[in-house]
């Protein structure tokens, strides 16, 4: 597909312009200018440039203005797809999502992590296939796969830097294996991360504002937006927030910390205290040697919600250490909301959100200068999977850069995937060669 001059010489004008036109659902030029700060001349260009390319379409007149009715621009959610891969510890979710954020396909299935990586990422090229063809859509819409699971990770060389789900995994090259199975672009990137971006492009908060996700699956995770921007640090492993110490006298964890909050307040600790609870884990047939504990977590928090004594005291220990975490990610982002996001919080999310507000109510630096929100993801339990998904379309649409005009894929921003024939970043052009260290 050709691009234009001003695509070339304006990729941020293009992206600022599309990502102001997405988080509008609908809008008139006159407002894209005074949204953008843009002229009347660039707006028209840009605008007609994405209408060429088949990304922004005409949605009719907008409302009197006292003038001739504006002509009102809106995303052609059919232009483009992104397709979000979650390996979590137990299971593995794919969905995939159109240019809105919109999930118009999904499928999960157990079994990955008995698998060593290299059986693992062809069943999962595979069932990707199948979902895209089941979806209908066609793979010249893809614009590539965010893969998205728990850290340490090192984006930039798509490789995991934990031995988890078992020693295979570490530093096995999974974004570079999965894209030349798929010949897609593959954006590896953490799961909270992840989550936290799906927010700000469906629309759930404001554009400008800085707000936190606090992730939980089988672990605990974090990550903070701000403005539309994943806050990366360092080496893009920021805001591990289920690594902070909530005891410093407590056991050691697997991360070589201490005390650390996942092992207090994570759904394997309240499995483990509910075993420990006289009666309870007969009384909710837990089993002790399940490997899915996420499936025996649901069931405390099932129980917990109606009205289980035992079970809801296990939970509420829970969110009021989660309360602590949230505290301390709003104390040093000050952010104006956090983000309850992943399949722990399905069940019992009402019980989390309301302790968890009532501790940082209570207890943040700032909170007479602004509330803090405590809200439920509107992704739900699949917020990872989209938001890998919609990563894929930011990095592409309002970060990146367009396809080539020779027809080779372009890849985002921090993705290994096939472009001319070889994998690259993007951003240095140079091969995106596994080398096992941070960047």
């Amino acid at each position: 597909m050709a691009s234009s001059p001003i695509w070339a010489s304006r990729p941020r004008t293009r992206g600022l312009v599309l990502d102001v036109i997405r988080a509008a659902r609908s809008i008139s030029r006159v407002e894209l200018a005074a949204a953008t700060g843009l002229t009347g001349a660039t707006i028209s260009a840009v605008v007609r440039e994405l209408m060429d390319d088949g990304l922004v379409v005409e949605a009719g007149r907008g409302g009197p203005t006292g003038g001739k009715p504006r002509t009102m621009v809106q995303l052609n959610p059919l232009a483009r797809y992104g397709v979000g891969v979650q390996i979590e510890r137990n299971t593995c979710v794919i969905v995939v999502v159109d240019l809105a954020g919109r999930q118009v396909a999904r499928t999960s299935f157990q079994g990955v992590a008995t698998m060593p990586p290299q059986q693992a990422l062809p069943l999962v090229a595979s069932q990707v296939d199948a979902l895209l063809d089941t979806a209908a859509v066609h793979r010249d819409r893809v614009l590539g796969v965010g893969l998205v699971s728990y850290g340490p990770q090192d984006r930039r060389a798509g490789v995991l830097l934990t031995p988890q789900p078992t020693q295979e995994w570490l530093d096995y090259p999974v974004a570079r294996l999965l894209a030349e199975t798929l010949g897609l672009p593959v954006l590896l990137e953490n799961d909270a991360a992840a989550a936290a971006i799906g927010e700000y492009w469906m629309g759930a908060v404001e554009p400008s504002s800085t707000y936190g996700c606090i992730y939980m699956a089988t672990g605990i995770g974090g990550g903070v937006v701000v403005a539309g921007e994943v806050y990366r640090g360092s080496s893009s492993n920021g805001v591990e927030i289920g690594h902070i110490s909530m005891d410093l006298d407590g056991d050691e964890c697997p991360c070589g910390n201490v005390g650390c909050l996942e092992n207090y307040a994570g759904p394997s600790a309240m499995v483990r205290q509910a075993m420990a609870t006289p009666g309870l884990a007969r009384r909710l047939a837990l089993d002790p040697a399940a490997a899915d504990f996420l499936t025996e977590f649901a069931r405390i928090a099932a129980a917990a919600n109606a009205g289980d004594a035992g079970a809801r005291g296990i939970v509420e220990r829970s969110a009021r250490y989660l309360g602590g975490a949230a505290v301390t990610m709003a104390c040093l982002f000050d952010v104006d909301a956090i983000v309850l996001a992943g399949p722990s919080f399905a069940v019992a999310g009402s019980i989390y959100q309301t302790l968890i507000q009532r501790e940082v109510d209570r207890r943040m630096f700032a909170r007479r200068a602004h509330p803090v929100r405590i809200v439920p993801s509107v992704n739900g339990s699949d917020a990872a999977a989209i938001g890998g998904a919609v990563l894929v379309l930011q990095s592409e649409l309002t970060l990146g850069q367009p396809r080539p005009d020779d027809g080779a894929r372009s890849t985002p921003v921090g993705a290994v995937g096939l472009h001319r024939g070889s994998y690259q970043d993007r951003r240095t052009g140079a091969p995106a060669v596994p080398t096992g260290s941070l960047t």
